[in-house]
């Protein structure tokens, strides 16, 4: 099982017991009437609604959901394959109202959202273990460690948009729902009991509204780009990827699956601009490769022809400040108020048993100290900062802790820079 700690050569503890389906695995619903029958079974239940989704990474371009899988007290468990339904509308009503528990939400509610399931209220028992200091946060974890179960994960990553799926796959899917009720209610307590049941409601009712930010030049990311020398040959890795992408969202495939990313810069590297060239080059083999080789030759091509102008550069234009390790050269007092920040953030982190990452978003940190507001006064300078938290989406808990610690980083290291310059 993943993230637990092995037992020592002389433990003799036997493991947990591993977690079996309380009512044997449930059918596949694929049918209007079935939809209908789940429907009215979920909304005749009571308390919250565990709900999970199995999507297809690592095999589909999509991000989509093949199977959702729910477990309402009194109701039972139930999966439904989204795929064949044009509308899930009968559920989203049976829905209405209710809480939804999810383990790590920002991970499933994008796709529930493309069919349209929104929660009205959540839970994230993740998210839950981090606020209340949990080293390991997974859900196999959790459950071993609070409720006593071993739950197995090992279909995590399969193609959950084979069809028919198999039914050990079904097992595995309808397991992780059989937990999270109860799991939710022990997690739940544990919050109250911390002083910590506010800041999760405000945590769970901002990531209620949440929706992924689109990558800016995700192109950029691709593995081995920082091999690639010259603004040229950059601009060859940007439109081989973004060439692969159309491919790949077209065939509803993972891109790594038409050319790896190693191909992608060994010919940003060669810049072959013949076919028979390219075929040659480094990784550029398979069916990927050969079948869509005039469109990579058309896209060097592009690439070749273009103004300088037009071409990448290393560093990307934006409006956010810079990278953290070059705060020292471009204002060395940033940096302080930064280093500063950071020391506080991390204590508190301590003191709190919270991740500093959930103390408050490292970008939101970034942002504020790269360009404080400009008051200095300290009487005004704490609101200022808060409401510039505020801006960014930092949740109230988070500022009432936060915003003194980044005031003062930036009286401190300010003060400093004077009496520096004066003596």
């Amino acid at each position: 099982m993943a993230d637990t700690d092995p037992m020592s050569d002389d433990d003799t503890t036997p493991p947990p017991p591993l977690l079996t389906l309380r009512d044997g695995l449930p059918p596949v619903v694929e049918t209007e009437a079935g939809l209908a029958e789940v429907s009215d079974a979920i909304a005749a239940g009571s308390g919250p609604v565990a709900i999970d989704a199995e999507r297809a990474s690592g095999y589909r371009y999509s991000s989509r959901a093949y199977l959702i899988q729910l477990r309402r007290e009194g109701a039972g468990t139930f999966l439904v394959d989204p795929i064949a339904f044009e509308s899930l509308e009968p559920l989203q009503r049976a829905l209405d109202g209710t809480e939804w528990i999810l383990h790590a939400a920002t991970q499933d509610l994008p796709c529930l959202a493309e069919v349209g399931l929104r929660p009205a209220l959540l839970f994230d028992t993740e998210l839950a273990g981090r606020l209340l200091g949990y080293p390991r946060v997974g859900l196999a974890t959790l459950v071993e460690q609070l409720l006593g179960s071993r739950l197995a994960k090992e279909h995590s990553a399969a193609d959950w948009s084979t069809r028919p799926l198999p039914a050990p796959w079904l097992e595995y899917a309808a397991l992780d729902v059989e937990v999270l009720v109860e799991l939710r209610g022990l997690l739940g307590t544990e919050l109250e009991k911390a002083g910590k049941g506010e800041w999760a409601r405000q945590e769970f009712e901002y990531l209620r509204g949440f929706e992924p930010v689109p990558r800016t030049d995700a192109w950029r990311r691709t593995s081995g780009v920082h091999r690639v020398r010259g603004r040229r040959p950059l601009g060859a890795v940007r439109e081989l990827w973004q060439t692969r992408d159309a491919i790949a969202a077209e065939r509803d495939v993972t891109p790594g699956r038409i050319i790896p990313d190693a191909a992608i810069v060994a010919a940003a590297t060669a810049m072959p601009t013949e076919r028979d060239a390219l075929l040659g080059t480094q990784g550029f083999h398979g069916r990927g490769a050969e079948r869509y080789a005039s469109r990579w030759v058309a896209a060097l091509r592009r690439v070749a022809e273009m103004d300088e102008s037009d071409l990448p550069t290393r560093t990307p234009r934006g409006n956010g400040p810079p990278l953290p390790r070059a705060w020292a050269e471009k204002d060395p007092v940033a940096a302080r108020r930064l280093a500063l920040a950071r020391q506080g953030l991390t204590e508190r982190s301590e003191e709190l048993s919270v991740p500093v990452e959930n103390l408050l978003t490292p970008d939101y940190l970034r942002r504020t100290l790269w360009t404080p507001p400009s008051t200095r006064d300290a009487v005004r300078l704490a609101p200022a900062v808060a409401e510039r938290l505020a801006g960014y989406g930092a949740r109230p808990w988070q500022i009432e802790i936060d915003a003194p610690i980044l005031t003062d980083a930036i009286i401190t290291a300010e003060s400093e820079a004077a009496a520096s310059e004066t003596g």
